[in-house]
């Protein structure tokens, strides 16, 4: 069952001042961009701070930059602002901005929910990011900044609670006549899928963060006190956890890669099938289990039937997730080949994406046999990267795609295809080389005071080319999309030859997004309407 929003505003008011709107609006197109821009801002902060850890690494005899004090909290801070501060904005944002156009919605269901949840995670990671310029944060030294770090922590998931509740409903509850689920497209799917392991995961996250603030508060007996802090809650600043946050990104891929084939997506049931197994890694994640295979192949004969037991639930909550990017993977690579591919920058940038993301959730899996001697070790860090920065990457595509619907101009392909190109080189650079560093044993999490045979400064020094390379990338993507979605060339309401609803309406979107409701009666609903309209005119 689904319900639409009718309300048409009646009369005309004076318009309130500009700052004003933004403040309080609870327009999803307005809320999205104020999620995307700030997940912007977060990108570049995390970047800078991921330059200065990756560069301190290259002589490990010493600090250049930072000192022994402040080390784990740049890293801590970094990781922060990658994951919470850019990853989650960013996608979350486009979905709020992006998913009720694509289902015919008038509005987004619970706007004020999401419009509440943006303010309570701006200010949550606020406060985090506040915490630890001030000594706080996980092996902080000040005892009050480490307990508001907690606050903001809690705070910040509880925003992005509130904002996942309000896209998840929205897929549930507004499509348009005539839209099932598998009929909506495939971003609102993997929108769905993503908000529902939000809802399942922050809670838990939220619940261990108060765990670590009552025994911080009070008797700093049971987690270990500041120090324990990353120990018990780093597991949201890893791996499976990101594998979450990329589900909608995935779902992105999935929308543009037809779009720019010109033709329709290739074996669509299994691509909803596939995303919905990524979100496997949830039962890992709310578990807080790191699911390791002890193989021991050589007594495999000797103990077969404890090891199957062992390859039984890593298999499903490893492999499986795995099985599902590959499925994203061989949909997209199967549309390309029956269609007709044009070369444009959101193509570009998804595929480049999905290739890292792939690389990162394989690289999940060899890290996570037990043989193969890589836990405790860089290689976590190497897989962390490949799947943030595949993650941005296609989130660049989706503002190259989306980003001339909600602001009615589109960004130049000349200008943004060689970042697509840069993109795809700094995340090879920022990830292969701690994953080779972590087959030699270099440490996770140390920045000085290691060891190994091998050109361990090669290594390091060409991760922080990687991270410099991906800040001034993204730099550069925020310069040309500022510049073109303010001064670019008009876009016109389908400037791709879409598919589906959100470009049935003008661009950008008026307030209430549709004049007319649209009843569906396929997958690529706005196909059929230019399909009647071409044999109408015939």
């Amino acid at each position: 069952m689904t319900s639409i929003d009718t309300h048409h505003a009646a009369g005309t008011t004076a318009a309130p001042p500009a700052v004003a709107v933004w403040i309080t609006s609870a327009d999803h197109k307005q809320v999205g961009r104020l999620y995307a821009g700030t997940g912007l801002v977060g990108l570049l902060a995390g970047l800078v701070l991921a330059v200065l850890v990756a560069f301190e690494r290259i002589d490990a005899e010493g600090y250049q930059l930072l000192d022994t004090d402040s080390a784990t909290q740049v890293l801590s801070a970094a990781r922060l602002l990658l994951t919470f501060g850019a990853v989650a904005p960013l996608l979350l944002g486009l979905a709020v901005a992006v998913v009720p156009l694509q289902l015919g919605a008038r509005a987004l269901a619970l706007p004020r929910l999401a419009a509440g949840g943006y303010w309570m995670w701006l200010t949550g990671i606020g406060l985090a990011v506040a915490s630890i310029v001030a000594n706080g944060g996980p092996g902080g030294g000040s005892s009050d900044m480490v307990d508001l770090y907690l606050l903001g922590t809690i705070v910040m998931s509880t925003g992005l609670i509130m904002t996942a509740t309000s896209v998840a409903t929205s897929v549930l509850t507004t499509r348009a006549p005539g839209m099932g689920l598998l009929r909506a497209p495939l971003f609102a799917w993997s929108s769905l899928i993503g908000s529902v392991t939000l809802l399942l995961a922050l809670p838990v996250f939220i619940g261990t963060s108060i765990y670590l603030y009552v025994d911080h508060k009070y008797a700093r007996a049971a987690f270990g006190g500041n120090v324990g802090v990353s120990d018990w809650a780093g597991w949201a600043l890893s791996q499976p956890f990101t594998y979450l946050l990329a589900i909608p990104a995935l779902g992105m891929v999935l929308d543009i890669v037809p779009v720019m084939g010109r033709t329709k997506l290739a074996q669509r049931s299994a691509a909803y099938v596939a995303l919905g197994i990524v979100s496997i890694a949830t039962l890992a994640t709310v578990t807080q289990t790191m699911v390791t295979l002890p193989w021991e192949g050589d007594k495999f004969l000797d103990n077969a039937g404890n090891k199957i037991a062992d390859l039984l639930p890593w298999g499903l909550l490893t492999v499986v997730p795995l099985l599902g990017v590959l499925g994203v993977l061989g949909a997209s690579a199967l549309t390309l080949k029956n269609g007709k591919p044009r070369v444009a920058a959101p193509l570009v940038f998804a595929l480049h994406g999905l290739l890292t993301i792939l690389l990162g959730v394989a690289a999940h899996v060899l890290g996570s046999i037990d043989d193969a001697g890589l836990r405790g070790s860089i290689f976590e860090a190497g897989t962390y990267v490949a799947i943030t920065f595949g993650s941005v990457t296609v989130a660049f595509g989706a503002l190259c795609f989306w980003g001339p619907k909600l602001w009615g101009r589109r960004i130049s392909d000349k200008a943004a295809l060689p970042l697509g190109l840069l993109a795809l080189l700094a995340t090879a650079l920022g990830s292969i080389p701690y994953m080779i560093a972590g087959f030699a044993d270099q440490p996770a999490g140390a920045l000085d005071g290691f060891s190994y045979s091998g050109p361990q400064e090669l290594w390091n020094t060409l991760t922080t080319a990687g991270f410099a390379l991906m800040l001034l990338t993204s730099l550069g993507f925020i310069a040309l999309a500022a510049k073109s979605f303010t001064s670019g060339e008009a876009a016109g309401d389908d400037p791709w030859d879409g598919q589906t609803l959100e470009w049935a309406t003008s661009s950008p979107p008026p307030a209430d997004n549709f004049s007319d409701l649209v009843v569906v009666g396929s997958a690529t609903p706005l196909s059929d309407l230019k399909s009647a309209s071409n044999g109408k005119d015939a």
